[in-house]
């Protein structure tokens, strides 16, 4: 399967990202922590390659913990700092603030002795789209200031939120790069819905989903819909379009029905805790 997505707008939203690194001091990068690596886009290092940096494995809820803590391992030894966090239900946003200020100590004691005070750090939020910004910095704020959508793609142009007077930030829309050179990447991508599912052959990605489960987390299939995870994946699809009763007319087994339900249900964390990239 061949996962390419790079719509026109987001070169303009780079160029943009370059001109507006000139402002800021700290670039917040979100990653979703199911694909630690995938989910980075290579371009954020070039633009922010003199800028303090803190990665959030956001949606950490949804990954495997041990992997979560091996991935924050892996990249504080990449001279990151590295904070698990959940937006959706908050959890780990009072280490973000911490952070935030231990991350450009330099530049606040820097200001200090050239007698500029009470400046507020100035941080891009930067990641590809879905992985969270927009949910990120409505928790982080306590207010609704960024649009929100589970769909790739909702931020469209620059907004500044000032957060209190400590800290201000830059959101910025999803980017991604414009070759994945290594599909594997690509498809990653696509199991977490940072790329467009339309432009997906989607019951073949469904097979692919169903193959790394069964491989690295052994049961979970099993477990959430009792079936037995034997067979080839396209009959596990099958077993599973039986249970949740996807039938067309004639009690013909409905794929694509089944499709949905298993990227809805994976997507959510119904299935359990699942990393896609180990470190």
């Amino acid at each position: 399967m061949n996962v390419q997505w790079y719509p026109g707008h987001m070169t303009k939203a780079k160029r943009q990202m370059q001109e507006d690194v000139k402002l800021i001091d700290l670039i917040i990068e979100l990653v979703d922590a199911r694909v630690p690596l995938s989910s980075r886009n290579p371009d954020i290092d070039e633009i922010g390659k003199n800028k303090a940096r803190l990665i959030l494995l956001n949606k950490a809820d949804l990954a495997d913990e041990t992997q979560n803590e091996a991935w924050k391992t892996y990249f504080q030894e990449k001279d990151f700092y590295v904070v698990k966090v959940d937006s959706r239900n908050g959890a780990g946003m009072k280490l973000v603030q911490n952070v935030i200020q231990e991350a450009c100590k330099e530049k606040t004691e820097r200001d200090r002795k050239r007698g500029i005070k009470n400046r507020p750090i100035r941080a891009m939020v930067a990641g590809i789209p879905n992985v969270g910004k927009s949910t990120f910095i409505n928790t982080f704020a306590g207010k609704a200031c960024a649009k929100t959508g589970n769909k790739p793609g909702v931020t469209k142009g620059k907004q500044w939120i000032r957060l209190n007077k400590n800290v201000e930030l830059l959101d910025t829309p999803g980017i991604l790069w414009p070759k994945f050179e290594d599909q594997e990447v690509g498809k990653r991508l696509a199991f977490i819905g940072s790329v467009k599912d339309d432009i997906l052959n989607m019951e073949e990605l469904a097979l692919e989903l169903i193959s790394y489960l069964c491989e690295k987390y052994p049961g979970a299939i099993e477990e959430r819909y009792h079936i037995p995870e034997e067979g080839q994946p396209v009959e596990i699809l099958g077993e599973i379009a039986k249970v949740r009763g996807c039938l067309k007319k004639g009690e013909e087994l409905d794929y694509t029905k089944a499709t949905g339900i298993l990227f809805e249900e994976f997507r959510s964390g119904k299935i359990g805790r699942i990393t896609l990239e180990w470190a």
